[in-house]
């Protein structure tokens, strides 16, 4: 079942000292997530990444910021805007496949 995007009430850039170790750790954890669903999608010309790369890394950051938990399941990341004010629609990221065996714990100091 696909879960829609879920508010979430952290604002990144207006964090306190211990929030940003915590951005930190995850940061990595993140990247090596996102590269992992980037593998064979059609790269942009502009950044060198797929369309979507910053939203889903922004949006898994924020979850895992907020839930100290990997999401699970199908969610449906929220519609964004190119440089260029272009609407780009949303897309459903399956978590299950992306972060199988991956152990959070690793990045979180434990």
């Amino acid at each position: 079942m696909l879960k829609q995007p879920i508010k979430l009430f952290m604002d990144i850039s207006n964090v306190n000292n211990h929030d940003e170790n915590k951005i930190a750790f995850y940061q990595a954890a993140v990247k090596l997530i996102v590269d992992r669903w980037a593998i064979g999608k059609p790269l942009l010309e502009t950044t060198g990444k797929p369309s979507g790369y910053y939203r889903l890394t922004k949006y898994l950051l924020e979850f895992i910021l907020a839930n100290e938990v990997l999401p699970t399941g199908v969610h449906a990341m929220p519609e964004g805007r190119d440089r260029f004010n272009n609407l780009e629609p949303s897309f459903p990221v399956d978590f299950d496949t992306i972060t199988e065996g991956f152990d959070l714990r690793l990045y979180n100091g434990a």
